[in-house]
């Protein structure tokens, strides 16, 4: 069972503004790896679902934060089948991320109160998604999309909320980009845990580069987006244009 409610999963994900995410079958470097992304301040991680017998790592994976991390939010991603994203929910995930829109999937996650963030390339698909109960909606992939698409969703659809991953990096250009276009949040993976620091170890790095990375989004976002504002935002509240810092 999560131990987080799907708003309040949504809220952290507007607060913090990123959601890291990886893969590992050694369960000694997913710890680690997860330690130092929360050491760094992250408080939201998905574990993609890439391996055989992940399920097995992400059990152990959320027993040690549940133990160890007790503000961290650990889920699953790259499911693409009620049956799995059931199986992750059995063993506490707390969000679910697909790369697809499956209908089969938000009705599960909506069954248990799970925040699901279903993967979507179109306005219909954005569409659908947020009717059958998506709070916020993963752009996937988002090098192939851009911000420039995020800026023309958010037109039509100002309560729209949006996750790009994929075409995401730390540095400041990319992310003033996409956060200049209107996302809740991004995530982002190997541009942050990186194959070389997984193998090499680099877990103080990691630490260093999440921390340098969260305070870069905040920087960012506080030019134009203050705290009520980003919170409504995020759980799809509508919001007047003289709440809006750089319309004012």
């Amino acid at each position: 069972m999560a131990k987080f409610t799907r708003l309040e999963v949504a809220a952290k994900m507007a607060e913090t503004g990123m959601v890291p995410l990886f893969y590992h079958s050694d369960i000694k470097i997913a710890k680690k790896t997860l330690k130092a992304c929360y050491e760094g301040g992250a408080r939201l991680l998905e574990f993609t679902s890439r391996g055989d017998f992940a399920h097995q790592i992400f059990d152990e994976l959320n027993k040690y934060a549940l133990s160890e991390l007790p503000d961290m939010m650990v889920g699953v991603g790259s499911l693409t089948d009620a049956e799995s994203a059931s199986l992750y929910m059995q063993l506490g995930a707390n969000f679910i991320v697909t790369p697809v829109l499956r209908e089969d999937i938000a009705v599960v996650c909506n069954r248990r109160k799970v925040l699901w963030s279903a993967g979507c390339g179109s306005l219909t698909e954005i569409t659908r998604a947020e009717e059958l109960g998506g709070e916020i909606v993963k752009l996937f992939p988002g090098s192939t999309y851009g911000p420039g698409f995020v800026k023309a969703i958010k037109g039509p659809q100002p309560w729209t909320s949006i996750m790009p991953t994929g075409g995401v990096s730390t540095e400041e250009d990319n992310l003033r980009g996409w956060f200049d276009a209107g996302v809740t949040c991004v995530g982002m993976g190997s541009k942050l845990i990186s194959k070389e620091v997984l193998a090499n170890g680099d877990y103080e790095g990691l630490k260093t580069k999440v921390a340098e990375t969260l305070t870069l989004i905040q920087k960012i976002r506080q030019y134009y987006m203050n705290d009520n504002y980003k919170l409504r935002y995020a759980v799809g509240q509508r919001v007047q244009p003289n709440e809006h810092p750089r319309l004012t």
